[in-house]
């Protein structure tokens, strides 16, 4: 599947927003070495790099694409370095001081295991910070499954449903605390309110675009894109009407989770 950096970007300051509350939770002093597992275009390891300009940081991802993007924004910033990796199996040479992972491994499956693997990255004394997304029952996610499984697209699509990715608060405290001297995990919800594009994509269309449909959208060639969109934008709109001055309220719940080795 192919990631749009454009797309994803849309909406940085909404997407950032975890990031930079999160980092906000990270009781770290003078980390010597960081790990951005999940990297992306690369704009979480640019706040990493700055706010510890000494430590050594490795942005990890999985698409060329992406990280074409964040080897751009980041040619300024000689500590900082980027990695193509399968984040299933990439590990560290060595433990890192801190491992930090923004709305990446959601995408991954087996949760129990690949948690006790990414705490073992971490250096004792270290941090585990990460965020996913906890939004997988909502409108914006569910009218994905609902038109794909539908009878147009089901032969193509179905395959490609996926059970909500993400576990319970409590299951992650399970896993993680054996390995831990603490650990810290909450839920938020934010009221995101999106603006329409030049488009006229609904914004929560837009929103999707940029992740959940991106294995969707790459399964079909162009004129089933748009058919597809039309389908799920229908379904949008219903679920989140517009204000009168066109903005659409979009409530986005987050776990995350700081781990203190």
């Amino acid at each position: 599947m192919s990631w749009d950096p454009a797309q994803y970007l849309k909406f940085e300051d909404h997407r950032l927003r975890p990031a930079v509350d999160l980092l906000a939770r990270v009781a770290l002093a003078a980390p010597r070495t960081i790990v951005d597992l999940g990297c992306g275009a690369g704009n979480v390891t640019k706040l990493l790099a700055a706010r510890w300009p000494d430590a050594d940081v490795v942005g990890v991802d999985n698409s060329d694409t992406m990280l074409g993007e964040a080897r751009a924004a980041s040619s300024a910033l000689p500590r900082v370095r980027y990695e193509a990796g399968d984040l299933a199996a990439w590990a560290p040479a060595a433990p890192a001081d801190l491992v930090f992972s923004n709305a990446a491994l959601h995408w991954l499956p087996d949760h129990a295991r690949l948690f006790a693997r990414v705490v073992a990255m971490v250096a004792p004394g270290g941090v585990l910070a990460v965020q996913m997304p906890d939004n997988f029952g909502a409108p914006s996610h569910t009218a994905v499954a609902e038109t794909a499984t539908s009878a147009r697209w089901r032969a193509r699509l179905g395959h490609l449903v996926r059970a909500a990715p993400v576990a319970r608060p409590e299951d992650y405290y399970g896993w993680l605390a054996p390995h831990a001297a603490s650990v810290d995990i909450w839920t938020t919800e934010y009221l995101q309110v999106l603006a329409a594009g030049a488009d006229r994509m609904h914004p929560v269309a837009a929103w999707t675009k940029g992740t959940w449909l991106v294995p969707f959208l790459a399964a079909l060639d162009d004129a089933d894109r748009r058919a597809f969109m039309a389908e799920y934008d229908a379904r949008l709109a219903r679920a989140y009407p517009p204000l009168p001055d066109g903005r659409v309220l979009f409530p986005f719940r987050r776990l995350l989770i700081v781990v203190n080795r």
